[in-house]
């Protein structure tokens, strides 16, 4: 017989081999809404078998912990339709993120028709209440069962090595790499919905393969799922996007190239008085204003110890005859060239240097989204130069001069 603390003060005794599962069943009744266990503080499977003295806790599918195996459960129910369905897609990683998780396979575009008939067959899936069990192999095993995916063999090299064993997560003829724990059952994912689709790439990096990533949301109860698709519906009738066309605010075309908007007349006069609105705010601030180019040579950018850490995220140098130049993908290094122009005195100080500043980021296609992500963009940006003694209040000023900004727009 082994001891188990099923709470405070509450310890109850079973037969070994029990799992957590049972435990908690017998403890909590049957529709508990536990979805996993926590046995000495570690998150494990209901099925963990218990054989010493131990303490078990169930995760509730509405908390935290549990939303996320709950969402993470979610993204190997999508990959098993994805797979039954595409034969030839390779599933590569499917984490879960807030309010939902997404999954990449190396596959073909799909459609929004493809989409509808995926989210069916996990609706049938979840019907057919097919256990999920976790499974333990060495190496040999698994490079053996995910011999034809080149992403899990990816994956096994850079996150468990060449000697180490792992686990899988099996439910029907669906096998995935994952640490876990999952839900007992499909049975457990009833309340989630497919909600889009869009391109990336593995590893984030746009020089490997491009994949489709598949999203969708998931929540343990109807109410949850209902209330966020109500949320979602609110807020596409404020999209930006939308307001865009409807005003004639800003245009995109393909000829110009992704994320990068021109702004309409409407747009520009809009633009303009919100820009006058900031300036004059950060001039009550104290702020004085700057312009500077849109491109530097390579050495100010590596002396500012920018390049060695953003150079993904910069545009290709570009040779001219006294060397290299980039973009500007950030203010900061003309900021403080600006500072530095001359000796300064410390009764200068604090000095605030602002510009709005355009910037060029080598955003991946995939990532670009209206105004929100692009690959241009004009940043109201500004560096405070300031002695130790005077950073907490160049903060709260900071700070108030936001709060400012926020009240004149109603938030």
């Amino acid at each position: 017989m082994i001891t188990v603390e099923v709470g405070d003060s509450d310890v109850h005794e079973y037969a070994s081999g029990i799992s957590a599962g049972e435990v908690i069943a017998n403890v909590h009744g049957r529709k508990s809404g536990a979805v996993a266990a926590l046995v000495d503080g570690i998150e494990r499977d209901m099925s963990y078998e218990l054989d010493s003295d131990c303490s078990v806790m169930p995760i509730i599918g509405s908390s935290p912990e549990g939303l996320y195996i709950l969402r993470h459960s979610c993204a190997h129910l999508l990959a098993q339709a994805v797979t039954e369905m595409f034969p030839d897609a390779k599933p590569t990683i499917g984490p879960p993120i807030d309010h939902g998780f997404y999954y990449d396979f190396y596959m073909d575009p799909i459609s929004e028709d493809d989409l509808k008939k995926i989210e069916k067959r996990m609706k049938e899936l979840v019907k057919s209440n097919i256990p999920i069990s976790r499974e333990e192999y060495n190496n040999d095993e698994l490079r053996s069962i995910f011999s034809d995916n080149k992403f899990k063999l990816e994956i096994m090299d850079d996150k468990i090595g060449h000697d180490v064993g792992s686990s899988a997560y099996r439910q029907g003829d669906f096998i995935d790499l994952c640490r876990g724990p999952h839900v007992p059952s499909t049975s457990h994912l009833r309340w989630f919905k497919l909600s889009s689709t869009s391109q990336a790439y593995w590893r984030a990096d746009s020089k490997r393969e491009s994949l489709t990533r598949i999203y969708g949301m998931c929540y343990p109860d109807k109410a949850g799922l209902q209330e966020r698709m109500r949320q979602l519906e609110e807020a596409a009738k404020r999209d930006h996007k939308k307001i865009g066309k409807e005003m004639e605010l800003y245009m995109t075309d393909e000829m110009i190239g992704k994320g990068l908007p021109v702004w309409l007349p409407n747009g520009e006069t809009l633009k303009g008085e919100i820009e006058k609105f900031a300036v004059e705010t950060e001039e009550a601030y104290g702020y004085l204003r700057v312009t500077t180019p849109v491109l530097g040579k390579k050495e100010l950018f590596e002396t500012s110890g920018h390049l060695p850490h953003y150079a993904e995220g910069m545009y290709p140098p570009m040779e001219m005859d006294d060397g290299e130049y980039y973009m500007k993908a950030m203010n900061c290094p003309f900021h403080h060239l600006v500072y530095g122009n001359k000796r300064r005195s410390y009764r200068e100080l604090p000095m605030r240097i602002a510009e709005y500043g355009t910037v060029y980021r080598n955003e991946l296609s995939g990532t670009l989204a209206g105004l929100l992500r692009v690959r241009m963009l004009t940043m109201n940006d500004a560096h405070i130069y300031c002695t130790l003694e005077q950073v907490a209040s160049e903060v709260a000023d900071n700070i108030r001069m936001v709060q400012d900004y926020y009240s004149a727009f109603g938030f």
